[in-house]
């Protein structure tokens, strides 16, 4: 185990992830000031050109006001308390976000403006950035996986080296709950959250108790991952 360090365990997980269809990229570049940029700062979490490529995509019929309120509506989510924020958000996910349309004759009539395909996944964008780096106010973390699915970071992924002394699960969940308190803007379209030391996996969502955290399932979600393999690994299967 004297080799299996944490950045092992980040580099095998996204290894896993691009094998079952998602883009990766480092944050180093896209980060705000490189040329590949994708945010314009550090307290910009959405990524705002793939949610508007999205939006566009999965809604050709609404015009482009329709879409602008789309996006302005799921960037700038209403409620001072996060998790009000995350489930305003969720219903917009599942159900579509409410616009208005001006049609040619002067009428206007409401419309759901879809955000994600869930009858055809590749009709969507899946990307995932490690060391996604968050800045708010005087606080700045890097998790080390973010999943983002049409620009949206809907799952936070922190990982530890299980060779590590007092290193767990556990301790790795208390680095999310930090995350969860101090750059609260991250969280706002959280779907998932998920810890692992690349043996052991948890998932869970945003608000949930360590004892809340359930066992990562197989990649089809019909089974429990083998606890013989590392479930990261099996859990894409």
């Amino acid at each position: 185990m004297s080799g299996f360090t944490e950045s092992v365990v980040e580099l095998a997980a996204l290894a896993w992830l691009e094998n079952v269809g998602w883009r990766v990229r480092s944050d180093a570049g896209i980060a705000p000031g490189e040329p590949a940029a994708e945010r314009d700062d550090y307290g910009q979490v959405v990524l705002g050109l793939r949610l508007r490529d999205a939006l566009a995509r999965l809604n050709p019929a609404l015009p482009a006001e329709a879409l602008d309120d789309a996006f302005r509506k799921l960037t700038r989510p209403e409620g001072t308390d996060l998790l009000v924020r995350n489930r305003a958000l969720h219903r917009l996910l599942v159900d579509g976000v409410t616009v208005e349309c001006r049609y040619a004759d002067g009428s206007i009539r409401g419309a759901q403006a879809r955000v994600i395909d869930f009858n055809l996944p590749a009709g969507n964008d899946w990307l995932a950035v490690n060391q996604f780096s968050v800045g708010e106010q005087k606080h700045w973390w890097r998790p080390d996986v973010v999943l983002c699915v049409n620009g949206l970071p809907l799952v936070v992924l922190e990982l530890r080296n299980a060779a590590a002394e007092n290193a767990t699960i556990w301790s790795t969940f208390q680095q999310l709950q930090t995350y969860q308190a101090e750059v609260t803007v991250l969280f706002g379209p959280n779907a998932l959250l998920a810890v692992s030391d690349g043996v052991a996996a948890r998932v869970g969502t945003l608000g949930a108790a360590s004892e809340r955290l359930k066992h990562l399932c197989t990649f089809a979600g019909d089974t429990l991952a083998n606890a013989y393999v590392p479930v990261l690994q099996e859990a894409r299967r």
